[in-house]
């Protein structure tokens, strides 16, 4: 490891002869200065492993140097060693409280020199090793995360596909909802982590209906008030799936699951919810999963052309979604049906 020193004296004598005697110590390398503000302009765009400076100079002294240099990034605790001929109590308080570490005192002894050098790298040595080791600890935090981020991404992914495979929605309806939800969130000023939470949690919307009798999930027609009160089961047994991980995106996949059928009014289910009591999420996710459900054919119904759609989002306004995520909705109109061009039913 090759340590950069910095020597600071008005005087060239003394730096050539500070130089010199650094080359003595291994992959030591040095950079001089004889001006106190042409070392801080190098000092802006470089990090020293040591800094040597002198007391006495004319423009500005040592302590005023180092004083200046703390202030700097990055350099609160890069050693310091002042050379003075002043051995006075009152001046090393001084340097010592604007954060000098060492002292040398003129004349230099090679020998003391050496040593006092070589202590205050070994210091800057130990300094850099512990720098390396918490990047290089915070990348393997960041690398294994990302790894457990991926793993739920894909749990979420064969959830959903599983839901998927039972029921007559297709995979371009899971796909338009969810990026019609990151939309409305986008609208509503959440932040980016929400919208892209939102967004990798809305398909998780219907996992419940896995555990849906295929007699009912399926059926073409109409189904009877007892059919749909089994229909309406989906959403506990979505939440059952989802809750009670440790994992913030199947948390929200189940927040999502339960409440998403729920009405601005109190009139949805399964727990009657009404206006602010339903979960933000599970409100977008509403308008976003009604919108698609209309303007999409099923086997038990014909696609709903958009101005019919539209018109059945801006009359429910207040009473089966929140006016907010409407007022939302349409904001992102232009984009929604980008979306909506983008994922068609017989690509996916």
């Amino acid at each position: 490891m090759e340590m950069n020193v910095l020597v600071l004296d008005d005087a060239q004598i003394n730096v050539t002869l500070l130089c010199l005697l650094l080359k003595k110590i291994d992959k030591c390398k040095s950079v001089s200065f004889s001006e106190p503000e042409a070392a801080l302009a190098w000092c802006a765009n470089h990090v020293p492993d040591l800094i040597m400076v002198d007391y006495m100079m004319p423009a500005m002294n040592g302590i005023e140097f180092i004083r200046r240099f703390r202030e700097m990034d990055g350099c609160h605790d890069i050693p310091v060693l002042m050379i003075t001929a002043n051995n006075e109590l009152e001046l090393r308080y001084q340097a010592l409280d604007a954060g000098v570490n060492d002292f040398l005192i003129k004349p230099i002894d090679k020998i003391e020199f050496l040593a006092r050098t070589r202590n205050m790298l070994a210091l800057r040595k130990s300094q850099r090793f512990l720098e390396d080791k918490a990047m290089w600890l915070d990348e393997s935090v960041k690398k294994a995360t990302a790894e457990i981020l991926e793993r739920e991404r894909e749990t979420v992914f064969r959830l959903s596909k599983a839901a998927e495979s039972r029921d007559p929605e297709t995979g371009a309806h899971i796909l338009r909802m969810a990026n019609y939800s990151k939309i409305i969130a986008d609208q509503l000023g959440l932040s980016s982590q929400d919208q892209r939470l939102i967004l990798e949690a809305a398909p998780m919307h219907d996992v419940g209906k896995v555990g849906i009798p295929d007699n009912i999930l399926l059926k073409p027609g109409k189904l009877t008030p007892e059919e749909f009160s089994v229909m309406k089961q989906h959403t506990l047994l979505g939440y059952e799936i989802l809750a009670g991980s440790s994992s913030n995106l199947l948390t929200t996949g189940a927040e999502i699951a339960l409440a998403h059928h729920e009405k601005f009014d109190g009139s949805g289910y399964p727990n009657g919810l009404a206006g602010e009591k339903i979960p933000l999420f599970a409100r977008i996710v509403a308008v976003a999963d009604v919108f698609d459900a209309l303007t999409s054919e099923r086997p038990y119904k014909k696609a709903w052309n958009k101005e019919n759609a539209l018109a059945y989002l801006r009359d429910g306004s207040g009473l089966h979604f929140d006016p907010v995520c409407v007022d939302a909705f349409f904001a992102g109109l232009d984009r929604i049906l980008a979306v909506k061009n983008l994922y068609k039913d017989d690509q996916y």
